[in-house]
C-alpha cells in the first residue's frame, strides 16, 4: 500500500459536530503545483496562509465519482457532499480557471440525476468544468444522453484543449467492455491520440483525464485498462505527464518515469482499498472516520516547471492510508455478515461482485433468474448474443431469460467486466 499518499494535513478548518449533523462525509480537495521545475503541494487548509505568488499559481481542480442518485447505507444524501466539495473549491484564495469531473456524474445514468448534478456544479466559480464519463454514465443508451451533455462536441466523448500552456486530453475507457477484461480506449481512440500529440512539443506539460486508472491497480477487482501502455507510449517523449483518473473512490499516487498517475477520491461514497475486501463497492464507515475518506483535488502549474503537483486534503485530515485500511476492513466484515433468503431453484445470485453460483445446469427450457443483492448496479450481458440482456439491475432487481436450446451460454456484466458466470443448458 506504499502508493498511497500519507501527508497529515490537519486543521482544514471544519466543525466536525456541525459537519455531522448535516451530511456523513463529503469530499475537499487536491492542489497541483509546480515550482522551479519542483512538485509541491499544499492543503487546502493551508491556503490562506499562502503569500500571493504561490495563490496564482493554484490553476485548476478535480472532482469524481458524485452518483447522483446512490442513496444507500453508504451515503444517503450524495447531492449533499457533492455541494459541500463545490463550497470547498469555492472558498479557496483563487477560483480554479477550470475544473475536470473524472466520470461516474450519476448511478444510473438517468436524466433527473444528470440533472441534479447539473445544479450542482454550475455553482463552482470556474470558467468551465470539462468532464470524461464513468461506466455509471453510459448505462441505457451507449452513452447518447452523456455526449449530448457533456460530450464537449466530440461524437465519441474523447477530446483535448490547451489551457495556459498545458495540453489537456479527455480519454474514455468505460465503453465497450468485454467479459474478463478491464477498462478499454480501443483502436480507434488510440489512433486519435498519436494524431493528437505528434505535433506537440516534447517540453508541452501533459495531463491526460479519464475514469476508469490507467494503470493497473488492482486487477482482480477491475481496476485497470488493457491497452493503457499503448497509450502512455505515445506519451513517452513528453518530459512531464500526469494523469488524473477516479473510478476507486480513492487516492493512490505512483511515478513511472516521466508519468505521474494519481486516483481521486470521491464526494460519495469510499471504497476499500485494493484487496482488503471481498470486493470492491460502498462503503458504510465509522461516524468519527467519515470524514477521512472523501475528498477532491486541485491542481496547480507554473509555465516553464516540468511536473505538476498534486494534494489530497480530507475533511479532517487523517492519513488517507489509515482512514482506507480502516474502511476496507470494515467493509469485509460487512459483507460476511449479510445473510440473504434461499433463493428458488433455477436462479442466480449477485452479491459482493459475483455470480452464485458461477456456472449453473439447468434443462432444457428453464427460465433463469439473476436477482441483484448487490448494493451497486449489474447489467448482465451474453457473451455471444444467445440471450436477451438485462436493463440495469439495481439492488433487489431481477432479470430472467428462458433457455430453450441446449448448449453453453457465457455471460458477464458489462458494468464490472471481471464478473463472468456460465450457463450450461442440457
Amino acid at each position: 500500500m506504499s502508493g498511497y499518499i500519507e501527508q497529515d494535513h490537519t486543521h482544514d478548518g471544519v466543525d466536525r459536530k456541525g459537519f455531522l449533523k448535516c451530511m456523513a462525509w463529503a469530499g475537499t480537495g487536491v492542489i497541483w503545483a509546480l515550482s522551479g521545475g519542483v512538485p509541491k503541494s499544499y492543503a487546502l487548509s493551508a491556503l490562506g496562509t499562502l503569500t500571493e505568488a504561490q495563490k496564482n499559481e493554484i490553476f485548476f481542480a478535480q472532482i469524481s465519482d458524485s452518483h447522483i442518485g446512490f442513496s444507500k447505507e453508504a451515503n444517503k444524501d450524495v447531492t449533499a457532499t457533492l455541494q459541500l466539495a463545490v463550497d470547498r473549491l469555492n472558498a479557496m484564495p483563487r477560483r480554479p480557471s477550470l475544473v475536470l469531473h473524472t466520470g461516474d456524474i450519476s448511478q444510473l445514468s438517468k436524466a433527473s440525476e444528470f440533472d441534479t448534478a447539473d445544479q450542482v456544479i454550475r455553482g463552482i466559480k470556474a470558467d468551465r468544468v470539462f468532464y470524461v464519463p464513468g461506466e455509471h454514465d453510459v448505462l441505457t443508451d451507449n452513452g447518447v444522453q452523456y455526449l449530448k451533455r457533456y460530450g464537449n462536441n466530440s461524437p465519441k466523448g474523447y477530446y483535448s484543449f490547451d489551457h495556459s500552456g498545458v495540453h489537456f486530453i479527455g480519454l474514455v475507457n468505460v465503453m465497450d467492455l468485454k467479459a474478463g477484461g478491464l477498462g478499454s480506449l480501443g483502436t480507434a481512440q488510440l489512433d486519435w491520440l498519436k494524431r493528437d500529440v505528434q505535433p506537440l512539443k516534447s517540453s508541452t506539460p501533459i495531463v491526460v483525464f479519464a475514469h476508469i486508472p490507467l494503470w493497473a491497480v488492482y486487477p482482480q477487482w477491475g481496476w485497470g485498462t488493457d491497452d493503457s501502455a499503448q497509450a502512455l507510449a505515445l506519451l513517452k517523449k513528453f518530459g512531464s505527464v500526469t494523469v488524473l483518473n477516479g473510478h476507486i473512490h480513492q487516492t493512490l499516487q505512483k511515478v513511472e518515469g516521466n508519468v505521474r498517475f494519481h486516483t481521486a477520491f470521491s464526494t460519495a461514497f469510499p471504497q476499500p482499498a485494493p484487496g482488503t475486501a471481498p470486493s470492491p463497492g460502498p462503503m458504510t464507515v465509522d461516524a468519527d472516520k467519515l470524514k477521512s475518506v472523501l475528498g477532491i483535488a486541485s491542481v496547480t502549474f507554473v509555465p516553464g516547471a516540468h511536473a505538476l503537483a498534486i494534494v489530497d486534503s480530507t475533511l479532517d485530515g487523517d492519513a488517507v492510508v489509515a482512514g482506507a485500511m480502516m474502511a476496507g476492513t470494515n467493509r469485509g466484515a460487512a459483507a460476511k455478515k449479510r445473510v440473504f433468503a434461499k433463493l428458488p431453484a433455477n436462479s442466480i445470485g449477485i452479491d459482493n461482485f459475483a455470480f452464485e453460483p458461477k456456472a449453473l445446469t439447468v434443462k432444457t427450457g428453464t427460465t433463469v433468474t439473476w436477482v441483484n443483492r448487490d448494493d451497486v448496479p449489474h447489467l448482465i450481458i451474453s457473451s455471444t448474443g444467445k440471450f436477451p440482456n438485462s436493463k440495469v439491475l439495481d439492488t433487489n432487481q431481477q432479470h430472467s431469460a428462458t433457455f430453450g436450446t441446449p448448449g453453453e451460454y457465457p455471460y458477464f456484466c458489462s458494468l464490472h467486466p471481471t464478473m463472468v458466470g456460465k450457463l450450461i443448458v442440457k
